[in-house]
């Protein structure tokens, strides 16, 4: 368990991630308090990888479930495995009646039949699912849960029975709890409104798009081969592009990918034709490729570009700001 929030910052930074002070806050309350946390932000942020990151500082293993339209309990919690039950009735079949044949009455073959019951309602049929296996794991693990705004209301529901007590009821074997409460995640991309009742139960934690000075924080901790001057024209490039009226704006990991596509290309500045030819690493819509090409970004960042490293530069060498 982390001593403070500051730990927390420490932890999370030796998994390459670079948490604000809100982030170790709230994760550190999250421990604390035995509440799930609920992220919610644009679309690649780092939502998914702070919850990779929040696993590797606390040792625990990461369990996954991937929401989506439909999904169900059998496909989130588990699947009861009824072929292979049948076939432990067929193979068990002559000593099943064997056990019977010895009783003297009806009353008393039900009675040995149901002492058995053991052998064909148990956890061997028991196929667990991500929620099951968090429940049913012998040590503590992280249990992300992605992007619960694209499942159902009704799948939004059935998890607060987990959220709340952290047990589920499975009708072949009864309720099952938790051997070790699971630290849990939930993500959301805002595709829709979540429940009050599902918000009570969580610390909320909204995730936003970082600032020029954490972006750069980023590039330089992911793709240190880039240099510096371009980190800095390419980290004001996506920050420019998020302020204009896009269908997607570029994530943190698309702006990666730019980074690592520039190092592929040996680029050692940004210019016009490095620019154009690159710039579908960041942006999925011709119309918002050609509305970037407008926009005059290639200007703007070559003009600033040196000015802006001294900034940095100011900021690199600021022991308080590079904690955040």
């Amino acid at each position: 368990m982390f001593k403070d929030k500051h730990d927390v910052q420490q932890g999370l930074s030796q998994q390459q991630y670079i948490a604000t002070e809100e982030i170790s806050t709230v994760l550190f309350l999250a421990e604390r308090l035995d509440k799930p946390i609920l992220a919610e932000g644009p679309a690649g942020v780092g939502k998914t990888e702070l919850a990779k990151a929040w696993a590797g500082a606390t040792g625990r293993e990461l369990i996954r479930l991937q929401c989506y339209e439909g999904l169900d309990e059998t496909k989130a919690l588990y699947e009861w495995e009824y072929a292979k039950q049948m076939l432990y009735t067929q193979l068990l079949r002559d000593k099943l009646s064997q056990l019977l044949s010895e009783a003297e009455t009806l009353s008393a073959a039900a009675d040995r039949l149901a002492a058995e019951e053991d052998v064909f309602f148990s956890q061997r049929f028991l196929l667990p699912r991500p929620l099951l296996r968090a429940l049913m794991s012998d040590k503590p693990v992280v249990l992300l849960i992605d992007e619960i705004d694209r499942s159902d209301t009704e799948f939004e529901a059935f998890l607060l029975e987990i959220l709340s007590d952290f047990q589920v009821s499975v009708p072949e074997l009864g309720t099952i709890k938790a051997r070790h409460q699971p630290l849990v995640l939930l993500t959301s991309n805002n595709t829709r409104e979540l429940s009050e009742a599902l918000k009570r139960r969580c610390l909320y934690l909204f995730v936003d798009y970082p600032s020029m000075e954490q972006e750069l924080n980023i590039i330089r901790l992911k793709v240190p081969e880039l240099n510096l001057k371009l980190a800095q024209q390419a980290v004001q490039i996506v920050q420019r592009l998020r302020t204009m009226d896009l269908k997607k704006s570029p994530s943190v990991s698309e702006t990666l990918d730019w980074a690592k596509a520039l190092v592929a290309l040996n680029a050692d500045h940004m210019d016009e034709t490095t620019l154009n030819t690159t710039l579908t690493v960041l942006l999925k819509h011709e119309a918002d490729v050609q509305r970037a090409r407008g926009g005059g970004l290639e200007g703007r960042s070559s003009r600033s570009g040196a000015q802006a490293v001294d900034r940095y530069d100011t900021f690199d060498n600021d022991p308080r700001r590079r904690k955040r």
